[in-house]
């Protein structure tokens, strides 16, 4: 019984400064230079012809990549981040560190969707897999897919997809 009092004493003497020290990590990460990102207007056309008209931001280096839209509180309805990739590749998303819940559109070298993550789970780090061979990613606030009618093989409209 002692021991166990021991321990005890111990786990609660250790659980504040193992709390303290993932706070300062979070603060230490979310005070690094965050990147900058240019801008640009998309519109993602749906089979039936309607245009959706988004402001992203652009992700096309590896910092930008590993970045993303980690650390946002927000996300305007028509806002969003586009990753687009030098070459079509398999990819493994994920929500570290992403505190908004989001839908990704995963799009071929012609832009079409080929897979839609809905309402991806913020802050976890489970995969989120392409499935296959991708040029880009568009993300943008958790609904937007299914408020719009979003679907695979509606087309996200960009220079990058040919």
């Amino acid at each position: 019984m002692h021991v166990s009092l021991g321990v005890r004493a111990v786990q609660v003497a250790v659980a504040p400064v193992v709390v303290f020290l993932f706070l300062l990590g979070a603060a230490a990460a979310q005070n690094q230079p965050q990147v900058t990102f240019d801008k640009a207007e998309i519109a993602v056309e749906t089979a039936t012809g309607d245009r959706h008209i988004f402001e992203v931001e652009l992700a096309l280096r590896r910092d930008q990549f590993g970045q993303g839209l980690m650390f946002r509180r927000e996300l305007a309805e028509d806002a969003g981040m586009l990753f687009i990739l030098p070459r079509p590749q398999t990819l493994n998303m994920w929500m570290k560190n992403t505190y908004l819940p989001l839908d990704m559109l995963f799009l071929n070298n012609a832009g079409e969707i080929v897979k839609i993550a809905e309402r991806t789970v913020p802050l976890s780090t489970d995969r989120i897999p392409s499935g296959r061979p991708v040029k880009g990613v568009l993300e943008v606030n958790a609904g937007t897919a299914e408020r719009l009618g979003l679907a695979v093989g509606d087309r996200v409209l960009h220079p990058a997809f040919q």
